[in-house]
């Protein structure tokens, strides 16, 4: 039974559905032997594919992964520019051959909690609108956020001519220069929390994530996963992801 590439990828965990297209438009992918177009059909039994010259095959093994991303490293696989990426974070027997990918992204300068993993059916509903999983971050702001201020990000803000969903947010801490804000929210647009503060006046100093839904970086009576450090997800961990997925 033929099936468009894409999804031939993502079901065998090489990537999500949207980063195969993105691989497939990079010329990246061939079908025997032939470089594959977006929206070409495939017989997974039968024919032959290969990603950056590499054969590849059905792997049933499935991998979840949590990683304390630091700064100055890029979430995705590959970079154009040569910058580290979040696969350089782990070992050899991970970072190849098992078609590990991030899950969402946190831009170069943020660092905290993003999800690597090898099932592409997961990665595609953890990434949909549809499913709004919350995320917790730390958020230093440069000076001291009015209360006024506070109940409009709560509330939501026109960004980019959209309104944002309400998200949670208390002030954790003040120094005389700068504010320590608890942030959660269920929305996941690009640098989202960066611009909604500037566009409020306040300069975000730091970012962290610290929990996507129930994974944290520190669980109850647990150490925290040290910066560029990694674990495996628990399997009820793995459960409870994919209950709020509907898988």
């Amino acid at each position: 039974m033929k099936e468009r590439v894409q999804k031939i990828l993502s079901q065998w965990g090489i990537s999500s559905r949207r980063e195969a297209e993105k691989m497939i438009l990079a010329g990246r992918v061939k079908l025997n032997g032939k470089l594959v177009e977006l929206g070409q059909t495939a017989d997974p039994r039968k024919d032959r594919l290969q990603v950056d010259g590499v054969v590849i095959k059905h792997r049933p093994q499935t991998i979840y992964l949590l990683l304390n991303k630091p700064a100055g490293v890029v979430s995705t696989c590959r970079d154009p520019q040569n910058r580290s990426t979040v696969l350089d974070l782990l070992p050899s027997e991970l970072r190849t051959g098992q078609g590990l990918h991030p899950v969402g992204r946190l831009d170069g300068a943020s660092t905290g909690a993003l999800l690597l993993t090898n099932d592409g059916e997961l990665t595609m509903r953890l990434t949909h609108p549809r499913y709004h999983l919350p995320k917790t971050y730390e958020v230093w702001v440069q000076g001291h956020p009015s209360a006024t201020v506070l109940k409009t990000w709560r509330e939501g803000v026109m960004l980019l001519g959209k309104l944002t969903l309400p998200a949670e947010v208390q002030v954790i801490h003040r120094t005389t220069e700068k504010t320590l804000l608890k942030v959660v929210m269920t929305e996941g647009r690009n640098r989202q929390i960066r611009q909604l503060a500037e566009q409020l006046g306040y300069e975000v100093i730091k970012l962290h994530r610290t929990a996507i839904d129930a994974i944290q970086l520190q669980p109850p009576k647990a150490p925290m996963l040290p910066s560029g450090h990694y674990r495996f997800l628990k399997e009820f961990e793995v459960l409870l992801l994919k209950s709020k997925v509907g898988l």
